[in-house]
């Protein structure tokens, strides 16, 4: 099943970290919001999405390296189904709400700033989530340890 994604991935402490080509970055403490898609022939979300889970990976993504931190846990996954990419309309409806984001952080193939945004409290992440409601959004699992067998797709 392909569609599109977000991580909402909480740093529990600040910390630095090396993003492949972006370099070292700093990463406060707080909320991040990873929007991503799977949209290539022969991926699925499951796919991607238990992929994201794994502990130890070869770091391919920007986002690799951001949850091979020690201090960073996936705590959210929202999935939308469907054969429309719409990684970059939930980066923007994203952007809205964010503190800050990272720039060019996932974007690489796209015209977006970024793909990655903080939210410095959990009132603005609720804002923005909020703002994604939609039928077709579910929120699929919670906590990096429970498995991909507590996701579900709508």
């Amino acid at each position: 099943m392909r569609g599109s994604y977000i991580l909402v991935i909480e740093m529990r402490r600040p910390t630095s970290i090396g993003i492949g080509s972006l370099g070292n970055l700093y990463f406060n403490r707080g909320y991040y919001c990873y929007v991503g898609s799977a949209m290539g022939k022969g991926r699925s979300l499951e796919t991607r999405i238990s992929r994201h889970l794994i502990g130890e990976k070869k770091l391919r993504w920007h986002v690799d390296y951001l949850l091979s931190s020690k201090e960073s846990e996936i705590v959210l996954i929202l999935c939308f189904k469907g054969k429309r990419r719409m990684e970059c309309e939930l980066a923007r409806k994203l952007s809205r709400f964010a503190s800050s984001f990272v720039p060019k952080f996932g974007s690489s193939d796209c015209k977006c700033k970024s793909h990655l945004f903080y939210f410095s409290d959990h009132y603005k992440l609720c804002d923005a989530l909020a703002s994604l409601s939609t039928a077709r959004a579910k929120i699929a699992m919670t906590g990096k340890t429970e498995g991909l067998r507590r996701i579900r797709m709508v």
